[in-house]
């Protein structure tokens, strides 16, 4: 029965994710934002909303570790999906098909990373009110990162101005009646998620901490994939990756806006100091697909990026490690 719940309030989650993503788009194109803003911003928020009310939600039912291995383990589920993207899509190299100005989306996800782990193993308690420091700085961090990323994306030369939509284009506000729908949907359903989560980490043992990292960070995770293949039918690889990669950054400024919600104390010195060891596998993938988008020299095995091989084989052998680590039990 717990499966079945599973299952079910999953499937709803990732559907709604979807029309999320689906809304979001006609909101980006009615209010004429550019590309970087729609791939790495407003696309990546809207599929990793998920994300946020599901430890929302950890948090009310008292998980914290739940909601650390939802954030750390969709960061490296995001990598995974990369790979798997470029799997897909065999014929072209993707991470050498896109912009290198995804290398500082990809720059900034770790510095914010590193701090959150820093933060999990210092013994500092600085607060404002129940907020932690870290927190606001890794909020504020990711700001002034995307405006980086906006100026360095614009260039010395102003981007063209983006075509006039169809007339048959849905209008400005059925896309946020939409969204705003969508994202009640959302609330209302990634509780029974994330309970029936718990659940599963009662029955099979595995911890609640693992079953974040592991399953329900997949789960929130799902609408990123489709949403990247849905780029790359359109040909649209900037988008794809940057959905992606711009997902694993919007992931740490939601873990440091999660703070805002956990009243019992700082969140990230409330985190098992096992999730480090999530955190640095997470930095690890991240860094790989950096390295795979700078280096534009072609690196295949048979008809297959090696890239991709490295990628999906560090994320399993990770997860086993987590697995036999017992994190976060």
């Amino acid at each position: 029965m717990v499966w079945l719940k599973f299952l079910l309030s999953a499937a709803v989650v990732v559907y709604a994710a979807i029309k999320l993503a689906e809304y979001g788009d006609i909101i980006a194109v009615r209010t004429k934002l550019g590309g970087l803003f729609v791939g790495t911003i407003f696309l990546a928020g809207a599929t990793s909303l998920p994300e946020l009310i599901a430890s929302i939600s950890a948090f009310q039912a008292g998980y914290p570790n739940l909601a650390a291995g939802n954030f750390f383990g969709s960061n490296m589920v995001n990598m995974m999906l990369l790979a798997l993207v470029d799997l897909i899509n065999y014929q072209v190299p993707l991470l050498r098909r896109i912009a290198v100005s995804h290398a500082l989306t990809a720059a900034l996800t770790t510095i914010l990373m590193l701090i959150a782990i820093i933060s999990i193993l210092d013994e500092v308690d600085l607060k404002i009110g129940w907020v932690g420091v870290d927190s606001l700085l890794i909020i504020g961090l990711y700001f002034g990162g995307i405006w980086l990323i906006q100026r360095e994306n614009r260039g010395p030369v102003e981007s063209a101005p983006a075509p006039e939509p169809a007339s048959d284009f849905p209008t400005l506000r059925r896309g946020l009646m939409g969204f705003l729908l969508t994202a009640v949907v959302l609330v209302a359903v990634v509780p029974l998620l994330v309970d029936s989560s718990t659940e599963i980490a009662a029955i099979t043992g595995l911890g609640t901490g693992f079953v974040g990292t592991a399953l329900l960070s997949l789960v929130t995770s799902l609408p990123e994939l489709l949403a990247a293949l849905a780029a790359m039918r359109m040909n649209a690889y900037d988008m794809a990756v940057g959905n992606l990669f711009g997902s694993s950054v919007f992931n740490m400024l939601a873990l440091g806006i999660s703070d805002f919600f956990y009243v019992d104390g700082r969140f990230l010195g409330a985190i098992d100091e096992n999730f480090v060891l999530v955190g640095l596998l997470g930095l690890l993938l991240t860094n790989m697909a950096l390295v795979g988008n700078l280096a534009r020299v072609e690196r295949k095995f048979l008809f297959i990026e090696v890239d991709t091989i490295a990628t999906i084989v560090v994320y399993l052998l990770g997860m086993y490690l987590l697995f036999i680590r017992g994190i976060g039990a």
